[in-house]
């Protein structure tokens, strides 16, 4: 089964990373918002010092760094550790930037907020594709599987494909994509 809408890349996700000291005025007594976007994948790798650098604020180096906001397609829409948003960027190298749109519906789908209880592997067996709607992909699925080969020509105008359809969609999980169409997942 091959899906019929194209696949773009999405955006790499991103974190904006803060320090929660600079931010409550913890060694001056005056509070400021210093931080710096970086690509989700670098995001553990942040110091203190990488952050104010240049600022001429004071810090300690034990600071606290807080990611306070996302961009680019998320699995989660939450603020968090660095350490755990660069978790989220090593998943998204897994997964790779063309099926990351689709992984992020599913855990979004499936209450996943952790991702060390991410199971990639399971994802990737569990895709299957991205298509206009589920009536498409069950059209395909009829097609492939040759399940209407050995029927006679007029039993096949009495088909009813959305009725079928609706019957299939119990055993999947359809989730709406970014630009249209739906991504399909199998749910056993």
């Amino acid at each position: 089964m091959k899906p019929n809408v194209a696949i773009t890349e999405p955006d790499r996700p991103r974190v904006w990373i803060g320090s929660l000291a600079a931010y409550n005025g913890s060694h001056d007594g005056v509070p400021r918002l210093i931080g710096e976007w970086y690509d989700a994948t670098d995001a553990g790798s942040v110091t203190v010092a990488d952050l104010h650098q240049g600022t001429g604020v004071p810090f300690g180096d034990d600071d606290e760094l807080w990611v306070m906001d996302l961009d680019g397609d998320w699995p989660v829409r939450r603020e968090m550790d660095p350490s755990t948003a660069a978790e989220w960027g090593a998943l998204y190298e897994e997964v790779t930037p063309t099926l990351w749109p689709a992984f992020c519906a599913l855990a979004r789908a499936e209450g996943v907020d952790d991702p060390r209880d991410v199971d990639v592997q399971a994802f990737t067996d569990r895709y299957r594709g991205e298509w206009e709607s589920f009536e498409e992909y069950a059209r395909d699925y009829v097609e492939s599987v040759g399940e209407q080969s050995s029927w006679p020509e007029d039993a096949k105008t009495y088909f009813d494909l959305a009725r079928y359809a609706r019957d299939l969609a119990h055993g999947y999980t359809v989730e709406p994509a970014p630009y249209g169409g739906v991504y399909v997942f199998s749910d056993s």
